[in-house]
């Protein structure tokens, strides 16, 4: 293994040997387009759930009018996301720090403008550490045209309308583009470096406590240089469970998010991060507030957490590891938590998807990983994972598993099967790097330098080696329990980005032709190298696979 020039990759052969973030209602009516036109109030409810739903709408109703000192909050924040079938179904959400009137988005068309209103339905949480509330809103757009785009705006009375656009996802196979990456934090300060003084003065100094720095902003604007149809982000978004101001973190990151996420669906994993102390009975209540996402069938506590959606002829699952991760990297530690329902609905998912013949793809989005050639103080795979889905993903066919927490970019020949040892070792199907045919087995990529200020890039052993964690021991002194880890040879080992810090990878579905033929996915993973999101191509690779409408189905 040796480290080839910036922004090329290294790679490696292998050896020869309801909630809160529930669905949302909507109410709908046809508008008049003379503008967007109301006046400030408030509304009030009980912690943790859902507010009323607000009242319809009239026929043709004043929608919006200049605020004038009505002291009501901005829109904040907005953001997508795709329902169950992105075709038909976005959501569009923002927050704001009270209670508000009316929230509403208007929906059209570029051609047609915005002749239809869309009621937001309002969720909230209580932030058990500022003893502050945040109020989401969640507008959910249904009966939508596939392949068409849209545009909109989010209002509630008092504010100024903040509008975006969309496009829905294709109806049956075609081609797109998608991108990913995962661990960013903010560009912004959250911590004041010392006592605070009764007023600010200039002498002040300020502390990043989340992690982020300045790329997570780059990376941000990179995505949209690439502009996707809609983006995975594969855990620990911002960091706010480690920030002194937890509120102010998530404002920080959908304000610079939003850049992207209002103009196209940025679909979350939860990560370790996300695990809030006190914020729900799991600590994932301000997530799964922000986040109005499809439906697992499970009970309020684990709504959102995990999910699955159909964009064309892929199939998107989103997990949530720590479910199952040994390792105790949240707030707290809550391995085991779902009682084994989440692999139930993993194994059922699957299942239907890999009997749906206009199906040809399944990607998983997560954020904890089962292979990582990161030294320490890097995290290692985790033995947890590989024993609870490495199975289902052989047994179902997963094409691809991108994920985040190693702090670098690198990726998986296809693997299928393990060696007979204590940590599973993943046995590489094959170990040519340019084209990779998914049928043999899953490639894994670990994308987690979306802008976080501690890369593992320079950690990464000489020749491949993990580290497992394969259990955990006594609390350390931060309170978590000690990793035990066992260090294994890296067969799987494929690709690694040794030189570049940020970056997010891209992936370009082409359907094919023909039933029964070949489909492709072309995946480049660009290093975000400076300002305004300039990036530089690392490592370029196609990933094929046989289409499921046809007799040679696999």
């Amino acid at each position: 293994m040796t480290t080839t020039p910036k922004n090329t990759a290294t790679t490696s052969a292998a050896s020869a040997t309801g909630p809160a973030t529930a669905a949302t209602t909507s109410t709908t009516s046809r508008v008049s387009r003379r503008g967007l036109l109301g006046v400030a109030g408030a509304a009030a409810a009980g912690a943790g759930t859902y507010l009323p739903q607000q009242e319809a709408v009239a026929a043709s109703p004043v929608l919006w009018t200049r605020p004038e000192g009505a002291g009501m909050p901005p829109v904040s924040g907005p953001h997508l996301q795709f329902g169950a079938d992105a075709a038909r179904e976005v959501v569009v959400s923002w927050q704001t720090p009270v209670p508000v009137r009316r929230p509403r988005v208007m929906l059209g068309t570029p051609a047609h403008g915005m002749g239809t209103e869309v009621t937001a339905r309002t969720t909230f949480y209580r932030d058990a550490k500022s003893r502050q509330s945040m109020y989401v809103h969640h507008a959910r757009l249904s009966r939508l045209r596939p392949g068409t785009d849209y545009v909109y705006a989010a209002v509630h009375d008092g504010a100024t309308p903040e509008a975006g656009s969309f496009r829905t996802g294709p109806d049956g196979r075609a081609p797109f583009t998608f991108t990913s990456f995962g661990d960013q934090g903010t560009p912004t300060v959250g911590k004041l470096n010392g006592p605070r003084p009764p007023k600010i003065t200039e002498k002040l100094s300020y502390l990043n406590d989340n992690l982020g720095s300045p790329y997570a902003n780059d990376v941000t604007t990179a995505v949209e240089r690439v502009a996707p149809l809609f983006h995975l982000i594969n855990g620990d978004l911002c960091y706010a469970n480690l920030s002194e101001d937890r509120l102010r973190t998530w404002a920080d990151w959908f304000d610079m998010t939003s850049r992207s996420s209002r103009f196209r669906p940025w679909m979350p994993a939860v990560g370790n991060h996300e695990n809030e102390l006190g914020n729900g009975p799991l600590g994932f209540a301000a997530y799964q507030a922000y986040f109005s996402l499809p439906g697992n069938g499970g009970d309020d506590e684990t709504q959102g957490l995990w999910y699955a959606f159909t964009v064309g002829s892929v199939r998107v699952v989103s997990l949530a590891n720590d479910d199952v991760a040994l390792q105790d990297a949240g707030n707290t530690y809550v391995r085991g938590y779902s009682g084994g329902a989440q692999r139930r609905w993993l194994e059922a998912e699957l299942t239907r998807a890999r009997t749906d013949r206009a199906i040809d793809w399944i990607v998983v989005v997560m954020h904890q990983v089962v292979v990582s050639t990161a030294d320490h103080p890097g995290n290692g795979a985790d033995l947890g994972i590989r024993q609870e889905w490495l199975p289902l993903f052989d047994e179902y066919g997963v094409d691809l598993v991108v994920c985040g927490h190693e702090h670098h970019y690198e990726r998986s020949h296809p693997i299928r099967g393990r060696e007979p040892n204590d940590t599973m070792t993943p046995t590489p199907a094959a170990t040519r790097t340019d084209l990779v045919d998914t049928g043999e087995g899953t490639v894994h990529m670990v994308i987690g330098g979306g802008g976080t200020s501690i890369p593992s890039m320079d950690v990464l052993f000489d020749t491949p080696r993990c580290n497992v964690i394969t259990g955990v021991g006594d609390a350390g002194a931060n309170g978590r329990r000690t990793p035990v880890y066992v260090t294994e040879t890296a067969p799987w080992s494929a690709v690694r980005d040794r030189v570049n810090p940020y970056g997010f990878a891209a992936f370009t579905v082409d359907p094919g032709t023909r039933p029964g033929g070949p489909t492709t996915m072309s995946v480049t993973y660009y290093a975000v190298t400076g300002l305004y999101g300039r990036i530089e191509p690392v490592d370029t690779f196609t990933l094929r696979r046989t289409r499921s409408d046809g007799e040679g189905r696999r």
